[in-house]
């Protein structure tokens, strides 16, 4: 029935006064007898609105309100006329905000104002993180946390909090130390939780995206979140706030302990419909061949089609996201559609920085844009900014659409059915589809599936700290022995028959306890004739670092963590070489050689072999250089300095390195400024007037002051992206 009434709004172009009538009829019935479909067809009526007969306006306000949608009552100026009517929207207005809520969020700020702490299911466009921001700007606490799970997202979260510098220090590195002053609050990801040692008394603690906590979603990262919620909720017991999309439960009995509500919500201010590509193409898809071909080719019809509109086009790997979106942009030049008459800064920068040949190029003269976990930060959030700014038309993305960034379009194109490796499951497809539509922006949003939808299950998110069951050894190993469920397992009295000297550095580290475990007696049996290779400090010659990399690769690596295409030796080649040369170009110049030289790439052109290899430098200096490199030479430092004590020698110190290629070589205090998705390359000619001893919380301060923003040295891409932050 509610299909039919929609399809009747669609199509029509004017609907006249007892159309409208009735149909609004209709809406005020199902409001009692099924308001999820109510709110439905109540958005599909605000979506259309002008073909309805504006004399019955004052009907549609009322069913608006009646389902709680005040935001737009604001956004399509509907008024109540009735003295209730005004009280009650005023209710649902921000008290610090300039904001209305809708009615679920008005039920769970109560809930987050009250004793109970809270854990939220959610849809994409509910609008959860605004909660937390009214949270912020009521003072209410003193000391917060917000963990989110990309770094991407945590720069989002610090402009949007900018705001607030007055009562909060907003701190984003591990080497910043917390104001006495103010407040603060901290914006980390899981692991920066774990090694930062300087917190104050925390009052409030948000964890985003917080099914990363489940030990059964292939997630390697998942052991990090579980000990750092575990650590700040035994050290600190403050408030919390959970809040992720289409979970249906989680551990029974961790509400019960933590004095916790679980709220379930499928409330949303925006529909979307679904499109089955795949239905009027059956057997003619696939991923290899001519119907891997095929299917492109309708795709690229399609997005012709949507070209007046934007459109995110979900994708399994950065690979796929390159590729398809090159193919696209020569797809669009054949057709002679004109080139973007949008001028992206971003342009000028690649062509200096990196090369005139990477294909980012010819999909910018489109309007064609690509977001994935390989990309350097900057780029990322220019990318993410130019198609908020409705600049870009066309997104390719992999996951990290899911939960990477915030953003949304009228169009969801589902294209590949996998994500790393794996089948998409109903999870993670329900949160692809989420982004189709953007409250107070689109009302509807379409989901065009070119594969069938995954299977609808159940989403119950196990707590490994609190369920044990299965749990990791790397998150058994943090927890008390008193709370420790099962104390005659095997797995608990391995990790209870540890030194205790060990396993506090086990424990410190917080990776892999059984790897940890073997480089100890690995350490141990190698320290006579291998002391040299071990010892050092500063920067370490190729064979030092090479006995390090082959070391934490044989056994740091997690079971399922995929490294190809790269590899022990190439890692120590690459990293050592960096460390030489400090120059992304060469690197970049360097993996171009590398790849041109493998027979798997012999009939690719050059052009598409450059694609290649500025990918995977990417992908280096964000996943290896600035995550795994680090933290391994920070592990092995920690096991070494152990061993070294226990013999009575002289220990080697990998902290300088460590720190150089995490900071990409840049002056410590001056690293904070990538955080704020700076380029390295305005960074340094920024430092050229920056004092080497400035503390890194007033270098932003030094430049506006000193306008060193406004230096001739700095390209319009550079300059921008200091303002910004400004």
């Amino acid at each position: 029935m509610i299909n039919k009434i929609i399809e009747e709004i669609e199509f029509s172009e004017n609907l006249n006064g007892d159309e409208t009538f009735e149909i609004y009829k209709e809406c005020s019935i199902l409001i009692l007898e099924n308001r999820h479909l109510a709110e439905k067809l109540i958005i599909n009526i605000l979506n259309n609105k002008d073909k309805f007969d504006s004399k019955f306006e004052e009907i549609l306000t009322d069913l608006v309100e009646s389902v709680g949608f005040y935001p737009y009552l604001e956004k399509e100026s509907l008024v109540p006329t009735t003295t209730d009517a005004l009280i009650r929207k005023n209710y649902y207005h921000s008290d610090y905000l300039n904001k209305y809520f809708h009615e679920e969020q008005k039920y769970l700020l109560s809930l987050l104002e009250s004793e109970k702490n809270i854990i939220v299911s959610a849809p994409t466009s509910f609008g959860k993180s605004l909660l937390f921001e009214e949270i912020i700007s009521s003072n209410k606490y003193s000391n917060i946390i917000i963990i989110q799970p990309t770094l991407a997202l945590l720069d989002e979260t610090r402009k949007k909090l900018l705001k607030y510098n007055n009562d909060y220090k907003i701190i984003v590195r591990t080497s910043q130390e917390p104001s006495t002053e103010k407040g603060n609050i901290f914006l980390f990801t899981a692991e920066r939780v774990n090694e930062y040692n300087q917190f104050p008394k925390i009052d409030f603690f948000v964890i985003d995206e917080f099914y990363k906590l489940s030990g059964q979603r292939d997630d390697e990262r998942s052991s990090s979140l579980n000990n750092a919620f575990y650590y700040i909720l035994k050290k600190y017991n403050p408030k919390f706030y959970l809040l992720g999309p289409n979970i249906d439960g989680i551990s029974e009995g961790f509400e019960q302990k933590y004095n916790a509500t679980f709220h379930r919500s499928d409330y949303s201010l925006v529909d979307s419909k679904e499109i089955n590509i795949y239905e009027n193409h059956k057997d003619k898809f696939g991923v290899r061949g001519k119907k891997a071909d095929f299917k492109e080719e309708v795709l690229f019809e399609l997005l012709y089609e949507l070209r007046d509109q934007q459109t995110i086009i979900y994708c399994s790997s950065p690979n796929r996201v390159r590729g398809v979106s090159k193919k696209f942009s020569i797809y669009l030049k054949e057709k002679n559609v004109p080139k973007s008459e949008v001028n992206y800064p971003l342009k000028e920068w690649i062509e200096e920085y990196i090369t005139k040949g990477w294909s980012l190029l010819k999909c910018l003269n489109y309007d064609i844009g690509i977001h994935d976990g390989a990309l350097q930060k900057h780029i990322t959030t220019s990318i993410i900014d130019y198609f908020n700014e409705d600049k870009l038309k066309y997104l390719f993305c992999t996951s990290t659409i899911i939960e990477g960034v915030n953003t949304s379009a009228k169009n969801i194109i589902y294209f590949d059915s996998t994500k790393g490796g794996r089948d998409i499951d109903y999870f993670d497809y329900s949160n692809i589809k989420g982004r189709a539509g953007r409250m107070m922006v689109h009302f509807v949003g379409n989901v065009y599936n070119f594969n069938p939808p995954p299977i609808k299950k159940q989403i119950i998110i196990d707590i490994p700290f609190y369920q044990q069951n299965p749990i990791k050894d790397e998150v058994l190993i943090q927890i008390d022995k008193s709370e420790v469920k099962n104390k005659n397992s095997t797995q608990f009295k391995a990790i209870d028959s540890i030194p205790e000297g060990e396993k506090n550095i086990i424990m410190r580290n917080g990776v892999k306890v059984q790897g940890q475990r073997n480089i100890f007696d690995t350490l141990r049996s190698d320290i006579d004739d291998n002391y040299e290779l071990i010892s050092w400090d500063n920067f370490p010659k190729y064979e030092q670092l090479k006995y390090i990399f082959d070391l934490a690769w044989d056994n740091l690596i997690v079971e399922g963590e995929t490294t190809r295409p790269m590899t022990a030796k190439r890692l120590t080649f690459m990293t050592f070489n960096y460390g030489l040369e400090q120059n992304i170009n060469q690197l970049i110049n360097s993996n171009f050689s590398y790849i041109r030289n493998l027979s798997s790439n012999r009939n690719k052109s050059d052009n598409d072999l450059m694609d290649i290899a500025i990918q995977g430098v990417f992908q280096i200096l964000k996943h290896w250089f600035q995550y795994k490199v680090p933290k391994w030479l920070s592990v092995i430092n920690e096991i070494q300095k152990f061993v070294c004590e226990e013999r009575g020698l002289r220990a080697g110190n990998y902290s300088f390195y460590s720190n150089h290629i995490e900071n990409d070589f840049l002056p410590e205090n001056l690293s904070i400024l990538s955080e704020y998705g700076i380029p390295r390359s305005a960074i340094k000619k920024l430092g050229v007037n920056i004092p080497k001893d400035l503390n890194q919380d007033l270098i932003l301060e030094f430049i506006k002051e000193n306008k060193l923003h406004l230096s001739k040295s700095l390209m319009k891409y550079e300059k921008n992206k200091v303002l910004n932050n400004l």
